[in-house]
């Protein structure tokens, strides 16, 4: 019996293991601890394109998608190609029928990006994308659907027909029909690239986002792969996109109300605590229990998730806590005349705290070893721009000529600006331009 329930539990263990994995790796939060992938872009596109890729990847493997792959394959014809090279053929276009859909999307969020810093500023706003947040987690836990018509379902499913030009049809309006899936994954994606301001990574995160997505079609129409049978496992990937959705919308709140958090103590404990809360949740049912079983299994799916989100949200917040402190100064004024009475340089860092490429810079380039090194020779002024209504905060971005967050600017002792960074730049690079600042 002993070896048996050994058995059983080990399994669980692990699944609860790559699950955790799993919600670190693919949530935007992993990357920056702020939704959208801005931990990824300041590592690189890259980096990015990895996160929308395996984005696209899970959201196949829901309950609105996967079951549509084998039929979809056959409405254009792979299955009934003449050769192998034309099956591949026509499931690329088809791939790229999906990529021509979501690429736009993705265009569109970064050229409307310079919208979502001044919204961010704003806690109604921010609560507002919290709650739309966790209305989409319901409906991946099944507290209710997104369904679309069924009769428009049919007949946008049969859309093109077979041969190239109905292939790259069907892939177009495929994400139409995969709707209420795909929808709470691109809300998430979509608002990160807004807060990016890049078209261009925009555009390279949502056709990431749709290979991924398109995976399964690719292999499934080209090699004629058998899948396995849909089940309730696609149940335990919709409630893992909900528990990330839930983590998210807690975030935007600890954002909006950076005081709930911002005595977390900065030891490992707490790190390794919150990662044994989730181990926990998971353990208990927070993703392969269903809410359509027993009252017992969907109790314990609840208190899972409960775990599991809680543990998650401090974690990424201790993440993302600076390891240390600096001597920054808020006052302007004060800033000034200390730097002219000593002779000395100075450092200002704008800063929000919805920025997640300013908490990246003040945890990893400020505190490396090297800068700490060099910027002690600075007086350092913070202004704190989370509020940009503020008349004063108003005035220091009008006088620094500030369009944007993240700005650091580097000013010698004589007054004259010598160094600006409107990007994330890593340590090397930060210590390199300050070094001969005197």
């Amino acid at each position: 019996m002993s070896a048996m329930r050994q058995r059983f539990r080990s399994p669980r263990l692990a699944l609860a293991l790559l699950t955790f994995a799993a919600i670190l790796a693919s949530s935007p939060l992993a990357f920056a601890g702020d939704n959208a992938f801005t931990r990824a872009v300041a590592q690189g596109p890259l980096a990015a394109g990895v996160a929308a890729f395996v984005g696209g990847l899970l959201t196949a493997l829901t309950p609105c998608v996967y079951p549509m792959i084998a039929i979809t394959v056959s409405v254009f014809g792979a299955r009934q190609s003449k050769s192998r090279t034309q099956a591949m053929l026509l499931s690329t276009v088809f791939v790229l029928g999906i990529a021509a859909m979501f690429t736009p999307l993705g265009v569109g969020a970064g050229l409307t990006g310079s919208l979502f810093g001044s919204a961010l500023s704003n806690r109604w706003v921010v609560l507002g994308i919290a709650a739309v947040f966790l209305v989409l987690a319901g409906s991946m836990f099944g507290l209710f659907e997104f369904v679309l018509p069924s009769g428009l379902t049919n007949k946008l499913a049969t859309m093109g027909g077979i041969g190239y030009a109905g292939a790259f049809v069907l892939g177009l309006v495929s994400g139409v029909v995969a709707a209420p899936c795909t929808g709470p994954v691109l809300t998430g994606i979509l608002l990160w690239i807004g807060k990016t301001q890049s078209p261009w990574l925009g555009a390279a995160a949502m056709a990431a986002f749709s290979f991924g997505l398109g995976v399964p079609f690719w292999l499934v129409g080209t090699f004629a792969v058998r899948l396995p049978k849909s089940g309730k496992w696609m149940v335990g990937v919709k409630s893992f996109f909900g528990i990330v959705l839930v983590v998210v919308a807690l975030y935007y709140v600890k954002n909006a109300f950076p005081q709930v958090l911002r005595y977390l103590p900065a030891s490992r404990l707490v790190l390794f605590g919150s990662i044994a809360l989730v181990l926990a949740g998971l353990a208990l049912g927070a993703v392969h229990l269903g809410f359509d079983e027993s009252r017992g299994r969907a109790a314990r799916k609840i208190v899972g998730i409960v775990l599991t989100v809680v543990g998650s949200i401090v974690a990424v917040s201790w993440i993302e806590m600076p390891k240390g402190a600096l001597p920054w100064m808020a006052k302007e004024s004060d800033a000034l005349a200390q730097a002219k009475a000593s002779g000395s340089p100075v450092l200002i860092d704008f800063t929000a705290d919805w920025c997640g490429a300013c908490k990246h810079l003040a945890r990893d380039t400020f505190m490396d070893p090297a800068v700490r090194t060099e910027i002690d020779r600075f007086v350092l002024l913070r202004v704190d721009a989370t509020n940009d209504d503020d008349p004063t905060v108003i005035a220091a971005q009008k006088k620094y000529k500030v369009a944007g967050l993240p700005t650091v600017i580097v000013i010698d002792s004589e007054g004259v600006e010598k160094v600006r960074f409107t990007d994330f730049v890593g340590a090397a690079e930060f210590q390199e331009a300050i070094h001969n600042v005197r």
